[in-house]
């Protein structure tokens, strides 16, 4: 690798370090974008059992919306859940917009990486064809270590440039599906939260309960 390295040339110390970030954006966006981190298993429900209950207070939901990316979108409809739905459902929609931007930290930079490696690549060779283009000038096409150090320099460059592209390309896409995903899921919480705390269900359910007693 070392080799590989030494043969591409200086333009190769752009690609290694555009490698280590998009390394180091992988492993944490992995780490950020765990199931259990955005979605802890089971709060949906117990939200929805504190709110059926009444038994919720600031410091409660304040705790709440610390918890989780899940946690400060039903935190932030439980903020308003004596107003209207309508009202309810665009101050879900307003803090979800904020979640979905944190959730995406870090992804521009990775797409940026996976457009910019085969350019960078695309770069090195032009000079590894340029440097061989001198040689030949300086010391005509008989002198043929010249010529394949250039020629070497451009395919090093070139393979490293893909090498770095593709798996942050990959990744990129990777990353952006998951989070859809988990944005959908969280939509459906909120809205079965949003029936939950709803005002008109609420009286519905005190104007029938005195007839089903």
């Amino acid at each position: 690798m070392l080799e590989l390295v030494k043969a591409g040339g200086w333009p190769m110390l752009p690609l290694l370090l555009l490698s280590a970030v998009a390394l180091a954006i992988i492993v944490e966006r992995f780490w950020a974008l765990r199931r259990k981190a955005v979605l802890p298993p089971g709060l949906g429900a117990e939200v929805r059992a504190w709110a059926a209950r009444g038994t919720l207070d600031p410091a409660h939901i304040e705790s709440l919306r610390g918890t989780s990316p899940l946690g400060a979108l039903l935190a932030a409809a439980l903020d308003v859940r004596n107003r209207p739905r309508e009202e309810i459902r665009e101050r879900v929609e307003d803090v979800g917009r904020h979640v979905a931007h944190r959730m995406e930290r870090y992804l521009n930079a990775l797409g940026t990486i996976a457009a910019a490696g085969p350019l960078l690549g695309l770069f090195g060779t032009v000079v590894g064809m340029i440097q061989m283009f001198l040689g030949v000038m300086d010391h005509g096409v008989g002198d043929v270590s010249q010529l394949a150090g250039g020629i070497g320099k451009a395919l090093v460059c070139a393979a490293a440039g893909m090498v770095v592209a593709v798996p942050a390309l990959m990744f990129h896409r990777h990353f952006r599906a998951r989070i859809d995903g988990h944005i959908v899921q969280m939509e459906h919480e909120a809205i079965a939260l949003m029936d939950v705390i709803d005002p008109r269900n609420r009286r519905g359910a005190q104007v029938q309960a005195p007839v089903q007693g």
